[in-house]
């Protein structure tokens, strides 16, 4: 095994653009860092730089959004990355609706749109991790298979760090909390 130092690969993550609304307008802010943190009621939880500026929407409405792009949503994804709503309005990019919060931006084009009401924040010494619990979420149909949303017709954006590289989802390889039920364990005597 081969030590590759502290900053190391992380296996491709979801990129989402977190949306928030600050000073008046729909701001958006292209992630990585973000994850599921509960089950019951279901959170989301996101690492934000506190340089960033979409952190003060955040903590002024109490409400954000994680809305999933698909890959060809690759370039106006990383636009968002690389310029602060200090300096651009990105609300003029998307066609923007708002669901139950009435203050958490989202966007119609991506195929998964989850909305969080704020319930914590936890300081970091660079970032805060905003935790939101899942108000709701919204997909078109065209993005759904039997009432579910599917990884295939939705062709999420993944990232992959330090390295910085986008990819897309491959192949179905097992059902969780099921295939692991047909493990066989060697007996240790």
């Amino acid at each position: 095994m081969n030590k590759i130092g502290p900053d190391v690969f992380v296996p491709p993550m979801p990129v989402a653009l977190v949306g928030a609304l600050v000073d008046g307008r729909a701001n958006f802010m292209a992630v990585g860092w973000l994850t599921r943190v509960n089950y019951q009621p279901p959170m989301l939880a996101v690492a934000l730089n506190k340089m960033h500026h979409t952190p003060k929407g955040i903590a002024a409405k109490g409400t954000f959004s994680a809305c999933f792009p698909s890959v060809s949503m690759e370039e106006v994804t990383d636009y968002c990355g690389v310029v602060s709503g200090r300096d651009a309005d990105k609300s003029q990019l998307f066609e923007v609706f708002y669901g139950e919060t009435e203050t958490a931006p989202m966007i119609a084009e991506c195929p998964l749109n989850i909305e969080c009401r704020l319930v914590q924040m936890v300081e970091l010494p660079s970032n805060v991790i905003y935790i939101g619990e899942m108000v709701a979420a919204y997909c078109e149909e065209r993005f759904l298979t039997d009432g579910q949303p599917d990884i295939r017709k939705m062709d999420p954006l993944l990232l992959t760090m330090p390295d910085n590289r986008y990819w897309r989802a491959g192949e179905m390889v097992g059902m969780a909390f099921i295939d692991g039920l047909n493990h066989k364990v060697k007996d240790l005597d």
